[in-house]
């Protein structure tokens, strides 16, 4: 992961998303949220809960405290899970190794990333150039649909790529965004955003993630128009959605601990909405001024999964 530097805390995300709040998703939000104490208490609510991971199962590579037992709680009411993530480095053999080791007991098809609807949607590039990725070290890109190498591990990409691919900030250079603008400005190209977060919470605090350079791309460049796959878009929330079995949007609930990804993406795509406190962007803060300040209000608050 790229640690977050000085100052990279919870009101410079929320500061940020804030000013980049005109590219994302709009929704109509209800009254003050209700509060309850964890996801049971308000089961009865819903038939359906789709889940953000990093912040609500886990918190980087430890599974939240209850979480997984929580997860059994649920299924054993009858309600229907599903996994949406914006974690852009993995396949899906190791996202579902990864949600095993620590404990979750998710099927194939109850997990759904970012990286999936990206190459779901990842067009062919003239005359089969490749895909330049901005990954992590050693991503595997044989869940490609089209060719993609690595962009810091071949220099000639820069120039020869035919497009960009954002899965993780892992190694991004501090350098990079400015030599990806240089490139851009030389021979526009599309570019492909597979993690839209601009933040995500790991053990020991913030980290940077795709969705922030991504959006300095844009400032940038104002004719860029990079293709989002993940929460807020309704891509993300529709592919979930189908997944349901038929179960009314009203009656599926999205759960996640960032306003401007999981609450307002799962309001503009007409779910339930329950934001968790403890554990993710806002750990140890008073969530209620952001709420406030933004008008993107859950319709349940709970400080743990």
């Amino acid at each position: 992961m790229q640690a977050a530097g000085p100052g990279i805390g919870p009101e410079w995300a929320f500061a940020r998303y804030e000013a980049i709040r005109s590219r994302l998703p709009q929704a109509a939000f209800g009254g003050p949220p209700r509060p309850a104490g964890n996801l049971a208490e308000l089961a009865a609510h819903f038939d359906g809960f789709i889940l953000d991971a990093f912040g609500v199962l886990n918190r980087g590579e430890t599974a939240i405290a209850g979480a997984v037992e929580r997860m059994a709680q649920l299924r054993a009411m009858g309600k229907r899970l599903i996994v949406l993530t914006n974690a852009a480095s993995y396949t899906r053999s190791e996202i579902l190794a990864k949600y095993h080791r620590l404990g979750f007991d998710f099927r194939p098809e109850e997990v759904i990333s970012s990286r999936d609807l990206a190459f779901a949607a990842l067009p062919e590039l003239p005359s089969g150039a490749p895909w330049g990725a901005v990954a992590a070290a050693g991503d595997s890109f044989e869940d490609a649909p089209h060719p993609v190498a690595d962009l810091l591990e071949d220099a000639s990409l820069w120039a020869r790529a035919g497009g960009f691919l954002l899965l993780s900030a892992a190694r991004w250079p501090e350098q990079g965004t400015k030599r990806l603008i240089a490139a851009l400005r030389a021979r526009p190209r599309p570019v492909v955003v597979a993690n839209p977060d601009l933040v995500a919470p790991r053990e020991s605090g913030l980290s940077i993630e795709p969705g922030s350079f991504a959006h300095a791309l844009m400032d940038a460049l104002p004719r860029l128009a990079p293709r989002f796959h993940g929460k807020p878009y309704a891509g993300a929330f529709d592919a979930a959605v189908a997944r349901m079995g038929g179960i009314p949007r009203h009656r599926i609930a999205m759960v996640g601990d960032t306003l401007h990804t999981d609450i307002l993406g799962g309001a503009a795509a007409g779910l339930g909405t329950v934001l968790v406190t403890d554990h993710g962007l806002f750990r140890g803060q008073d969530v209620a001024p952001c709420i406030a300040r933004s008008g993107i209000r859950p319709a349940w608050i709970v400080p743990t999964t």
